[in-house]
This record gives structure tokens, sequence and C-alpha cells, in this order.
């Protein structure tokens, strides 16, 4: 089994930074050596689950548009643990933030922390 433990989410004002961090545990074998790509997707109040960020196995970065430039995705492999660093926030930027990590045979979700920009 797998772990993802979440932290780092809370209240900001518009204009302020955050950063999520999401560290994985457990089970790592199959991490180590099947990984696919980790990530962190995001879901409104109303709205469906959004891909955010995500970066693969050999670095690839990924970033949905509407956070090009704010938003940036890191992996430190010897902590297991992945990053999105959030800057220059928005209101509608406020979801709950889910780490993924995916695999050629498994994808595992953390339970979600919430982000709330206040305008």
């Amino acid at each position: 089994q797998v772990q993802l433990v979440e932290s780092g989410g809370g209240l900001v004002q518009a204009g302020g930074s955050l950063r999520l961090s999401c560290a994985a545990s457990g089970s790592m074998f199959s991490i180590n050596y099947m990984l696919i790509s980790m990530g962190w997707y995001r879901q409104a109040p109303g709205k469906q689950r959004e891909l955010v960020a995500d970066i693969t196995r050999g670095g690839s970065t990924n970033y949905a548009d509407s956070v090009k430039g704010r938003f940036t995705i890191s992996r430190d492999n010897a902590k297991n643990t992945v990053y999105l660093q959030m800057n220059n926030l928005k209101p509608e930027d406020t979801a709950v933030y889910y780490c993924n990590v995916r695999g050629v045979s498994f994808d595992h979700w953390g339970q979600g922390t919430q982000v709330t920009v206040s305008s």
C-alpha cells in the first residue's frame, strides 16, 4: 500500500503564495520502478476535477493554461515528495487540491487539501 500525505493548504489573499507538499510512503518499490507521473489536481465546488500540473518520471512538466507562469511543480526523489509552488493566487484558484501518483499498474490519490483565496 502507498499513502500520500498532503500539506500546505490554507487561506490566503489574492496575490499571495502557498506551497503544497505531497509525501509518498509505504510500498515504494512499484513507485520507484513503475512511475509514470506525479501531479496535482483540483476540484472546485460544482466543478469537475481538473489537472493543475504534473511531472513525469523523466522530469517533464505539464501545466493547465490557467496556472502557467504562476505555479511550479517540482519533485524531490530522495524524499518521495512532490511540491506545488503557487504564486499570484487568484480567487478562481480556490479548490480542494489532490495529489496523484500514477504508474503502469497503479493510480494513487491523496486525501485533498483545501486552498481558499480571498479577494
